[in-house]
């Protein structure tokens, strides 16, 4: 029987995960990973979004990161709402200024665009649920 090997991005993800468990409840700078997994940047990167695609929810363990901390499996679901909420408003960030420059400015100079009306009442309503979301 022939072995067909792991995809690379997930054996990153098992070593970036086993050693954030190792330091719970502490947490990993993204130089801290690449030291205690001896993986390179872009592979600790790899393995973080593996676990954030996978991982995270096969092990019921939510990954966040703060600036000040950096990577961690906290246990406090405030902690895990705060990290949520900083990311849709990053979101909302990028969606608001993908509206403001290009979609309006799309309107008015061509008003009967019906992609562009679609666009804008969709995003719209996005934009309204993430605000929500963030607050």
């Amino acid at each position: 029987m022939r072995r067909t090997a792991r995809p690379l991005s997930e054996h990153y993800g098992d070593l970036v995960r086993v050693s954030l468990m190792e330091a719970r409840p502490a947490s990993l700078h993204t130089y801290q990973l690449m030291s205690a997994t001896r993986l390179k940047k872009s592979q600790v990167t790899r393995g973080i979004r593996h676990i954030r695609d996978v991982s995270a929810a096969e092990h019921l363990t939510p990954i966040i990161w703060t600036r000040k901390d950096g990577y961690m499996f906290s246990d406090d679901p405030a902690d895990w709402i705060e990290y949520e909420k900083k990311q849709l408003r990053t979101v909302l960030g990028r969606l608001t200024r993908m509206i403001t420059g290009t979609l309006d400015p799309h309107l008015a100079r061509n008003p009967d665009d019906e992609w562009a009306q679609l666009a804008i009442a969709q995003l719209t309503g996005v934009r309204a649920t993430l605000a929500q979301l963030a607050k």
